[in-house]
């Protein structure tokens, strides 16, 4: 059932080219919502997006994206303006997800690689966790967001433990956490609900540019009660639901989504 439809309901989904933002764009427009992605890819990895998003594009939903940096400030006021001019009074923005990953995974003591430095932890809380309010305040200083929409990003269980070269990443974490938890708080007088996702060890990019990441996935099969690991499916079966009209009291969680990996 396509529930959304007709509904003039948008997601603008941030880092929905791939893993777990491209799963939430094929499933909410499967349900009749329109899709609008911001991405950065090479000219290289151009024409497998382009595949994937005809894959959205054949649901009959509207779709826009922009392939830019999410990140600058003039770029995040170039897309917002472009949204605005063409949607009108009538379409607004239902819900935003940030699903982006830009960061460092260096260690922090190594005689052979090159360590974090202050920068590289400026950099990666700034990109994965201070983009999110970014995005937020500016959509909804040009009144882009629907009287009762949702913003969702996403965590992994580093917020709360130490993996080797994750430290920057775990601080963007914690970081994004926080900023989700104020958002909810903050924006609820205008009927903004914001929670965060916390998925199981999925096997995207991402995961695998951390180093040792086939010893993370051998180890959460085993540790997993279901046995398997989280797909970018269930994450965007997560999002689904927490976008439909009974979560609207839903607002300022850490969810797992992860089949009980957390349990153990």
């Amino acid at each position: 059932m396509k529930e959304f439809k007709d509904k003039n309901y948008w997601a603008l989904i941030l880092g929905g080219s791939s893993g777990l933002g491209l799963a939430t764009a094929k499933k909410l427009a499967k349900h009749g919502m329109n899709i609008c992605i911001v991405h950065r890819n090479s000219r290289m990895q151009e024409e497998m997006i382009q595949n994937e998003f005809e894959i959205i594009k054949r649901e009959n939903v509207e779709f826009k994206s922009f392939n830019t940096d999410a990140f600058k400030p003039e770029k995040i006021k170039a897309v917002i303006e472009t949204l605005k001019a063409e949607f009108g009074k009538e379409q607004k923005i239902r819900i935003l997800v940030h699903s982006v990953a830009k960061g460092n995974l260096k260690p922090m003591v190594s005689t052979e690689k090159s360590v974090l430095k202050h920068d590289d932890f400026a950099l990666t809380i700034s990109a994965m966790s201070i983009s999110l309010y970014n995005w937020t305040k500016a959509l909804y200083e040009a009144d882009l967001f629907r009287e009762d929409s949702r913003i969702i990003s996403f965590t992994s269980e580093g917020n709360s433990k130490a993996w080797q070269n994750y430290a920057a990443v775990s601080a963007a974490k914690v970081t994004l956490e926080a900023i989700t938890r104020n958002i909810a708080l903050e924006f609820a007088p205008y009927g903004i609900k914001a929670n965060c996702i916390q998925a199981g060890v999925t096997d995207t990019s991402s995961l695998r540019m951390i180093p040792g990441s086939d010893q993370i996935i051998k180890y959460t099969l085993q540790r997993n009660p279901n046995k398997r690991l989280t797909l970018p499916e269930d994450v965007a079966n997560a999002v689904y639901l927490l976008s439909k009209d009974e979560a609207s009291w839903i607002t300022g969680t850490i969810i797992p989504v992860d089949g009980g990996e957390h349990l153990s």
